[in-house]
């Protein structure tokens, strides 16, 4: 028996199972944007201790000392908490997953211009959603394109096993980790229009480069789900939400993963 879709048609929800990934257009109105847009405005110019610590006195050569990203703002910001579960982001999981979506985390991307970007990884590496599998959500709050750092994608890794990553390049990757993608898929750029979100698979192989312009921010907030029938994800991304606002506390995955358990994978995305 067919399952009735909320949101997407068969033709999208076939382009994700096939490509790992899916652009939704528009799934932000112009007022959704602009009150994210003044709400983390407003916390770029304060510090939130565990949750982000920006150099206020912009003293440094490296813009993300300025602006880092935001870590689960969902978790002391009511707004970041509402656009998290919000309807129509939560509409396309449903039909992606086949079942409700558990939103699991909430960030914020400034990507000033000059900011590196973020190596290749796989998302469910440091969720370890099981049974299933984590999804992202990452909605455009500027434009995105391969100038301004905008998100790289490899189609067809959805599939591709969760693997233990070596050292990225520190000159081009806040981040250490990198994964390299198959030899015969290549990596693509994920145009997006403000207010378009991008779905991708945890197991998809993504990133992003460096921001090379001189004057263009690419603001991105980015939340991360797990499927309503999952009962274990990572210790650092608990407790979950329904679209309700209500409490889910799955239980804590303690499996280390491909790296064993003395691999540290607290917050590193």
């Amino acid at each position: 028996m067919s399952i009735r879709l909320k949101t997407l048609t068969e033709e999208q929800l076939s382009h994700f199972a096939r490509e790992g990934y899916l652009i939704v257009k528009g799934l932000f109105s112009a007022e959704d944007l602009s009150t994210i847009e003044q709400t983390f405005e407003e916390i770029s110019q304060v510090k939130v201790p565990g949750y982000f610590e920006p150099d206020l006195d912009e003293g440094s050569d490296d813009p993300l000392k300025r602006y880092p990203r935001v870590m689960h703002p969902h978790r002391f910001n009511d707004t970041a908490k509402r656009y998290m579960l919000h309807k129509p982001v939560m509409d396309v999981l449903a039909d992606l997953y086949g079942e409700e979506a558990y939103a699991a985390q909430s960030m914020f991307y400034y990507k000033p211009p000059g900011s590196r970007g973020q190596a290749l990884h796989q998302d469910n590496f440091y969720l370890k959603v099981e049974p299933g599998n984590c999804i992202a959500a990452w909605t455009a709050v500027d434009a995105a394109h391969e100038e301004n750092g905008g998100l790289l994608v490899v189609p067809k890794t959805s599939d591709y096993e969760i693997v233990c990553p070596d050292l990225a390049d520190s000159k081009e990757s806040f981040t250490t980790h990198y994964v390299k993608p198959p030899k015969d898929e290549k990596v693509i750029p994920a145009i997006m229009d403000k207010g378009d979100v991008l779905f991708f698979n945890g197991n998809l192989i993504h990133g992003s480069y460096r921001n090379k312009t001189k004057d263009q921010f690419r603001r991105a907030f980015i939340c991360h789900y797990a499927n309503s029938s999952a009962t274990h994800i990572s210790e650092h991304y608990r407790p979950l939400f329904r679209e309700d606002g209500t409490v889910v506390d799955l239980d804590a995955n303690s499996d280390g993963g491909p790296c064993g358990i003395e691999f540290d994978m607290a917050y590193p995305h």
